[in-house]
């Protein structure tokens, strides 16, 4: 059978053209080492960060391939515009693969690598390209490359094997030691796979080949722990290579001995029960009869009954094997899609990989805690429970997941959520993994691999990890500020302050953000930098940029307020003088009178100036309400609408006699925890002060009507 499939390579045919991105895959399990160097040079897509060098080989150059072919050019550029559009992709790779042109191919096939290395198949065809050209090493190497990204790759460790196959001088010893070693590191890797059979298969007819029958033996023997979707039929294939040779050929020397000892002891036992004699006597014999020796051999019957024993002691096996196959084939059969694809899955498909995950941690707890609670010499039954049911198996899941589910940050979450109390180091190459290959701009999961390094006490590497994003994706106002809370933390108030006042700077031409950052920078100055007197000067010039922006105004009241009113009472009148007179609506205008009167009510040092602020509030109201109404009604002077507003308006002041408390900020549903940032100025904060819009009417009993 290895034979057969090695054949393949033997040729110099033109590609295969399966579907690169759909057949059935798994990935990263731990990375076996496989014996070839990782060095493979570089890449065209050098701005792409990489959690490992995922960068294929470039080889030298051949000399009649110096130039690139017509359309090459052209379709580079459509990629490199656009590296998202996946179908550009692969029209310029089908491109290069009709053109014949290699170097052309390995550039294409370089860079779309680094893009998306889930692509087993093209691995693959970068493999036979090398391959066909004589480049064998190269090809090797890039097998080598593709394995390191995707080691629960079935598919791709069977070509790499047949490719050894097919390369390697198999009538030396080296190379056959060396076939077996990748056969190990591919089980190791990928062995527990739901599809792993054809590599189990492969390994035991190879081992056949070679003439070593105990190894085939041991190979069946393995797998017949491992729950797969054939693993019936590797049991039947087993029970047809067990009778089918001499027992001495098949069986290890240990296990033939202690068979062939269960054997004798079962016959004695037989012979006791039959004569009734004890175990160990002999019969009596003619004088000069001797026991006949032992030749070695065993008879028919004694072959025949060793066969039942270790087809016994293999049908437990085969039988709790089994008992976990059918616990997970429902949940097998519900997956759809188990290779990667850029086409967004369906929610019946990702529900389904979420269930099955779920179920898979709950049978490990399961299993660990029953492995907690027995003792450990007489729990041999539970050790294969929790070599089928534990830790390692979630963790082929959650690989085998993150192929078809690569582009779902919720299944990353998962996966480092669990992994978290378990392994640090492991959690942390997940986050690695998740966000420089699959997700570079998923900006809330770049934020929460931050904070886990930031928690675990690593603050310089979260301190890279908002700066490396912020330079893939410039101009987030939470990618910012969480620089700036990270420095606040660590203790930086230099480098907090600096950060933000460079947001100021750079956003002068954006009114909007500028007001924003202006803000926040306004409340580190003052609450931080105990410095009013800065953070007033930040105010005051974001308000000669947007003299529009109320929000701007209600920050720089609250600081007037905040601060020493017997020394600086004036600054708050001077706010409100000042916001009545911007180009502000006449709701916010409004509101900053009553702020004003308020103040005036609560610190006024005369009665004068009381009612003088009273005066121009009502003045105020008159116009603007009067402004306001007229713009409402239109030329609508109906009775029975007049009166209905008038009634409106008396319930409405009722209710608002006594101000309510402004709601807390509304956060939004980012993951990142720091919510949407939009929410936190927007005039529903300052709703409490919507109370003072009639309420003014009570000093009517204090002051006389206008």
């Amino acid at each position: 059978m290895a034979t057969e499939v090695a054949e393949e390579f033997s040729d110099n045919g033109d590609f295969t053209n399966p579907s690169e991105c759909e057949a059935p895959e798994v990935t990263n399990v731990p990375q076996p080492d496989l014996g070839v160097s990782e060095d493979m040079g570089g890449t065209d897509m050098s701005d792409q960060p990489l959690a490992y060098d995922t960068r294929p080989v470039t080889g030298e150059e051949d000399t009649e391939e110096r130039e690139l072919p017509v359309d090459f050019e052209r379709q580079w550029k459509l990629v490199n515009d656009n590296p998202q559009d996946f179908n550009s992709w692969t029209d310029l790779l089908q491109y290069c693969e009709q053109e014949g042109h290699l170097r052309a191919s390995r550039q294409a096939l370089n860079a779309f690598l680094v893009r998306y290395p889930l692509c087993y198949g093209y691995w693959k065809k970068y493999a036979d390209l090398e391959r066909r050209a004589g480049h064998n090493d190269k090809a090797e190497e890039v097998c080598v490359q593709g394995l390191t990204v995707i080691p629960l790759s079935v598919d791709l460790w069977i070509h790499y094997i047949n490719l050894l196959l097919g390369t390697l001088n198999m009538n030396i010893p080296e190379s056959t030691q060396r076939i077996r070693s990748v056969f190990e590191d591919a089980l190791a890797a990928a062995g527990w796979d739901w599809h792993s059979d054809r590599l189990w298969d492969l390994y035991a007819e190879w081992e056949k080949e070679q003439g070593d029958l105990r190894a085939m033996t041991a190979v069946y023997d393995r797998v017949m722990r491992v729950p797969t979707q054939l693993y019936s039929t590797h049991y039947e294939k087993l029970k047809t290579h067990l009778t089918s040779s001499p027992l001495r050929d098949v069986l290890s020397p240990e296990e033939y001995e202690k068979v062939q000892t269960e054997y004798r002891q079962n016959q004695i036992q037989a012979k006791k029960e039959e004569a009734d004699v004890v175990a160990g006597e002999e019969e009596e014999r003619p004088p000069g009869e001797e026991v006949a020796a032992d030749d070695g051999t065993d008879s028919e019957e004694a072959v025949q009954k060793m066969q039942e024993l270790i087809l016994a002691s293999r049908e437990e096996a085969y039988q709790q094997n089994e008992a976990e196959v059918r616990k997970r084939w429902n949940y097998e059969d519900g997956i759809k899609r188990p290779y990667f694809h850029v086409k967004p899955m369906d929610q019946t498909q990702l529900k389904a990989w979420h269930t099955y995950l779920d179920w898979e941690i709950a049978e490990a707890e399961a299993a660990h805690a029953v492995t907690e609670s027995t003792d450990v010499e007489g729990q041999e039954g539970s050790e294969v429970k929790e070599s089928i049911a534990g830790h390692g198996r979630v963790q082929i899941l959650f690989e085998r997941c993150l192929i078809a589910c690569a582009l779902y940050e919720e299944f990353w979450d998962k996966y480092t959520r669990y992994l978290e109390p378990r392994s640090l180091e492991e959690a942390r190459s997940v986050y690695r993994r998740a966000c420089e290959i699959h997700l570079p701009y998923k900006h809330s999961f770049h934020l929460q691999w931050a904070m886990f390094e930031e928690r675990n006490g690593n603050s310089l590497e979260a301190q890279r990890i908002l700066e490396a994003l912020e330079k893939t994706m410039p101009g987030l106002a939470m990618v910012r500020l969480r620089r700036v809370g990270l420095e606040r933390r660590a203790g930086r108030l230099d480098k907090a302050e600096s950060l933000l006042k460079e947001t100021v700077e750079e956003n002068k031409d954006k009114p909007h953000l500028h007001a924003f950052y202006s803000i926040k920078l306004a409340r580190f100055l003052h609450k931080l930098g105990r410095n009013p007197s800065r953070a007033r000067a930040v105010l005051q010039e974001a308000i000669e940029i947007s003299p529009d922006n109320s929000k701007l105004y209600l920050n720089l009241l609250d600081l007037e307020l905040s601060g020493d009113l017997r020394l600086n009472g004036g600054g708050v009148q001077q706010c409100v003088s000042k916001a009545l007179a911007a180009p502000l609506s006449s709701d916010s205008k409004i509101l900053f009178s009553q702020r004003g009167l308020q103040f005036a009510e609560d610190f006024g040092t005369t009665v004068q100036s009381v009612l003088s602020i009273y005066e121009e509030h009502q003045k105020l109201l008159n116009e603007l309400g009067a402004n306001k109404r007229e713009a409402e009604n239109g030329d609508s002077d109906e009775p029975e609408k007049m009166a209905k507003m008038d009634d409106d308006s008396v319930t409405a002041a009722s209710q608002q006699a006594v101000p309510p408390v402004p709601p807390p900020p509304v956060m939004g549903g980012d993951m990142s925890g720091y919510g949407n940032y939009s929410n936190w100025y927007q005039q529903q904060q300052y709703g409490g002060y919507s109370g003072y819009s009639n309420p003014w009417n009570q000093y009517s009993q204090y002051y006389p009507p206008s």
